[in-house]
């Protein structure tokens, strides 16, 4: 429960000074075990602190209102409205010194330390940088969102030729939170910072809304840093390219799946490190530097990331969906099936690799080395950018959904309402245009000295 944003609301709607304290105290007594002389003072003291930043003008303290919400956009929900959303960042970060930026759709950034005529391609040359938010959903279950985010995190790295060196971590727990929440979520962490030998070395932990947001609501992320020598980045996908795809069982998206769905057994089946364990064996070869590119199936499921990384390298991407669906662990299967969830739409865990057909054999025997199960999925053609989906024999159409596939009830109800996507998308422009001009007026003024 926001305090502030329900008191905004009710100055809004001209609420007089006698009812929005009744009101703002009810919700209050509607969390906390207080008695109505304190719920009162409480509301008061809240209803002042607002009315006080009421009217503020300028840079900055305003900005330019897109009037589209975030549910409303799809952002977070891994679909072209998330993708719209990201490409929108990327213009307000704008060019930079980056070997791999946010324009690039990678989930990890890179700098170059140096370059060097003759530099060998095992050695240091680029240092990475990732982070990814654990899953709204996993709030009343700390340890399942610090074990995905940070398994996540580190995929992000992984995929781009990096070796982890070290794990950060942010935590935000609502007024009303246990504090044990902070300590089981840095078990779920450090599990798999261990096992994996990569150290948690810092992090934050603070309220959501300081005394404001009441409840017991919990986000926060899970970040790391590596270094490598040879990139993976999607663009580096090439025409007359194999695609490799290793077996997957979900992360905390499955996880997800499963408990507002009744199917709590399938959580279990997220807990691994297979895909950590293979890009470890693949960083510990010589068929790394055979790699074209590499990418987890995660954002939007395979129809989000094949047809970024299309898009990314400006290629067509050819899917054999029957392959696919053999490297989809047999219980996610099962409980998809059953709920009727595309699983092409939602996040597997799975590692997506591009390679020349010369070096499939190779790769290919690293990972069976690891002992994980991987197939070759599909390939690489001149054209595009866009991708194919074969289907029993037919091609069709692959792309992803203006949100991913929806794998909660609530989700599938919010999938049902109309969007108007191209309104929404000149809205969002608009806001991103105006939040880049605000950013060239304060950097001038900062450069000169003002």
């Amino acid at each position: 429960m926001d305090l502030e944003e329900f008191v905004k609301r009710k100055i809004r709607e001209g609420c007089l000074m006698p009812d929005m304290v009744a009101a703002t105290a009810d919700r209050i007594q509607e969390f906390k075990s207080i008695d109505r002389h304190h719920a009162e003072a409480l509301a008061a003291a809240v209803i002042e602190e607002v009315r006080t930043t009421l009217g503020h003008c300028g840079d900055l303290f305003t900005f330019e209102s897109a009037g589209v919400t975030m549910g409303e956009f799809g952002v977070g929900s891994r679909g072209t409205g998330d993708g719209f959303a990201h490409r929108q960042i990327a213009r307000v970060v704008g060019s930079t010194a980056a070997t791999v930026g946010v324009d690039q759709l990678d989930d990890a950034g890179a700098v170059t330390l140096h370059e060097r005529a003759g530099t060998h391609p095992g050695e240091v040359r680029h240092v990475l940088c990732t982070v990814d938010g654990m899953h709204s959903r996993l709030s009343d279950y700390p340890f399942l969102a610090g074990f995905h985010a940070t398994r996540a995190t580190l995929r992000d790295l992984y995929v781009m030729g990096a070796t982890p060196l070290m794990l950060f971590s942010d935590i935000h727990v609502a007024d009303d939170g246990d504090v044990g929440k902070i300590f089981d979520y840095t078990a779920g962490i450090t599990t798999v910072g261990e096992a994996m030998g990569v150290p948690l070395v810092s992090g934050s932990t603070l309220r959501i809304g300081g005394d404001m947001v009441l409840g017991e609501r919990m986000t926060g992320c899970v970040g790391a840093v590596g270094v490598a020598g040879h990139l993976t980045p999607r663009r580096g996908m090439m025409p007359g390219d194999r695609i490799l795809m290793t077996e997957g069982a979900g992360g905390g998206t499955i996880a997800t799946t499963a408990i507002y769905s009744g199917h709590h057994a399938v959580v279990e089946q997220t807990i691994n490190l297979r895909f950590l364990r293979t890009c470890q064996a693949l960083l510990a070869s010589d068929q790394l530097y055979k790699v074209h590119a590499m990418t987890d199936v995660t954002n939007g499921g395979l129809r989000g990331d094949v047809h970024e990384m299309a898009t990314s390298a400006g290629a067509l991407v050819m899917i054999k969906e029957d392959v696919v669906r053999g490297l989809v662990d047999p219980t996610v299967a099962g409980m998809l099936a059953k709920l009727g969830i595309d699983y092409l739409g939602v996040s597997l865990d799975a590692l997506l690799i591009t390679a020349p057909a010369s070096a499939v054999p190779g790769i290919v025997a690293v990972i069976e080395g690891a002992g994980v199960k991987v197939c070759e999925v599909g390939w690489v053609e001149p054209g595009g950018p866009g991708a194919v989906l074969i289907r029993e024999g037919r091609e069709e159409p692959f792309s992803p959904r203006f949100r991913e596939a929806p794998y909660t009830p609530v989700k599938r109800v919010v999938d049902t309402w109309k969007k108007d996507e191209k309104t929404m998308e000149r809205a969002v422009t608009r806001a991103a245009d105006a939040a880049i001009r605000k950013k060239e007026r304060i950097v001038a003024r900062l450069t000169r000295g003002t």
